[in-house]
């Protein structure tokens, strides 16, 4: 007996633009991330935003706001944006995952961050393909775990990896999505701007 995988397919429409992936993502049920997290953080910013930035998942303070990158993470994220001359508001910021995956703490303190699974990752995987269909960002930023992370959990390994993230679709002669350059979370490791030499 075969076991299907989760997956965010059936809540993904085929038809409409960004707003309507926000508007289907509220009741995305792809995964069970969604029974504990407060609501979905789908993604903010132009539809046709010249650099989408990509991040692992929302952390406490984006599923509390239902923004990404409003949490430390996002505070790094606006000194890298400032340091590279781009304005925030010419990104598309999204996670990979939709909704938050932590470890409960004690009441009134801080939600602490816990690794999505790789089935996870790829059950959300369908919003990152028609995200990038409905409104391809020229480049692409994607801060993983560490170097040649890619936001799907699939190794980038600089300019040579093997599989793109997002479900974005790959340049076979270098291995990746036109434009896609995997960098470092800075929080978990890397310093802000940090990326592949």
């Amino acid at each position: 007996m075969q076991v299907s995988e989760s997956t965010a397919e059936p809540f993904v429409p085929s038809r409409g633009g960004l707003r309507a992936l926000r508007d289907a993502a509220r009741d995305c049920r792809g995964c069970d991330l969604y029974k504990s997290a407060t609501q979905t953080v789908f993604g903010s910013g132009p539809s046709r935003a010249r650099v989408l930035f990509v991040g692992e998942q929302p952390g406490d303070r984006e599923d509390i706001e239902g923004e990404p990158f409003v949490g430390p993470a996002g505070g790094l994220l606006d000194l890298a944006l400032a340091e590279a001359g781009i304005e925030r508001d010419d990104a598309y910021l999204t996670n990979a995952v939709k909704h938050f995956k932590f470890v409960p703490q004690e009441r009134g303190k801080r939600r602490i961050h816990r690794k999505p699974s790789t089935a996870q990752m790829r059950a959300c995987r369908p919003w990152g393909g028609r995200r990038a269909a409905g409104g391809a960002a020229g480049d692409r930023r994607v801060p993983g775990r560490h170097r040649g992370a890619g936001a799907d959990g699939q190794r980038l390994p600089h300019q040579q990896g093997t599989r793109c993230a997002a479900g974005l679709p790959r340049d076979r002669r270098r291995g990746t999505a036109p434009g896609i350059v995997a960098g470092h979370h800075p929080p978990l490791g890397g310093g802000a701007g940090a990326g592949p030499p």
